[in-house]
């Protein structure tokens, strides 16, 4: 931990400008990630019918996975900012198991046979519309936790 301080840390500690673009830039991958898995999520559940969901799959399932690794890097480097006390705040602990959470829930429909025969044009399942009503609320939540980091000491 005292690494990640020394080395990112001193460096964005040490730099305004340095700062607001990391931080820019995890707000920029939250917004892909967000913002394609919502749309497939909302698509899931019965919005934008006209659209086929395997035409939209394979393109957000690659936006929300640009969007994840921009976040994922940006993020370890905020943290490395103050990892202590990112730590030992619950509401960033909470994301962490809300993001873990919604990486899982999308990796198991990922992996499952409902989404495999969806791709051969298959209808949209329960247990797909429950996953991602499920990923709507896990990763809506995730970024109210991350914005209430800020507020919790």
């Amino acid at each position: 931990m005292e690494a990640l301080a020394d080395l990112p840390g001193a460096w964005l500690r040490g730099s305004v400008p340095a700062y607001a673009l990391v931080n820019a830039g995890h707000i920029l991958g939250l917004g892909l990630l967000v913002g394609a898995i919502a749309a497939l999520d909302l698509r899931l559940l019965g919005a934008f019918r006209t659209v086929a969901v395997a035409s939209l799959a394979g393109m957000l399932e690659r936006v929300a996975g640009a969007g994840l690794i921009l976040a994922l890097v940006t993020g370890l480097l905020l943290l490395s900012v103050r990892p202590a006390a990112y730590l030992a705040n619950p509401a960033f602990l909470a994301k962490l198991a809300l993001v873990a959470a919604g990486v899982l829930n999308a990796g198991l429909l990922r992996m499952s046979r409902d989404w495999r025969d969806m791709g051969d044009g298959a209808p949209v399942t329960r247990r797909m519309r429950l996953a991602a009503a499920a990923s709507l609320v896990i990763w809506v939540s995730a970024v109210i936790c991350g914005r209430w980091i800020a507020f919790v000491e």
